[in-house]
């Protein structure tokens, strides 16, 4: 599976079971990566994907339910417990300090940066997205 997961420069995800921010722009991107593919996340981040209805499926467990070629949205669930099924991730930084509870602690070290690219998102000013398979 492909595992996607936005984080803030201290790896930080969720603070006090919120997202810590939203970014319509960042959305636009991610569904333009998702094209032809089923994008599973829980039912909490839904809201974020109400202009996308197509190929999206929402479930508590959707990490358990995803195929191999599925995308993964973690949003307030650490991927860390997935990581044998994740062989491509996905990271948006925010490129802000966030205060945060529920932080990233996938390890990285197999995994090799494919592609960097930054824009401007509707409320940051700066995201990068980073693209690593295994």
């Amino acid at each position: 599976m492909t595992a996607v997961v936005c984080i803030d420069n201290r790896n930080g995800m969720m603070f006090n079971k919120r997202r810590q921010s939203r970014d319509s722009v960042l959305i636009d991107d991610l569904m333009g990566l998702c094209k032809g593919k089923v994008l599973h996340m829980c039912p909490y981040s839904a809201s974020l994907f109400e202009n996308y209805r197509e190929n999206i499926l929402t479930d508590e467990s959707f990490p358990e339910t995803a195929g191999e070629n599925d995308i993964c949205f973690f949003e307030n669930k650490d991927p860390s417990p997935y990581a044998e099924s994740i062989d491509k991730l996905i990271v948006y930084r925010w490129n802000r300090h966030y205060p945060s509870d529920l932080k990233l602690t996938l390890d990285m070290s197999g995994y090799k940066l494919q592609n960097r690219t930054e824009f401007k998102g509707s409320s940051h000013d700066k995201i990068t997205r980073e693209e690593y398979t295994k």
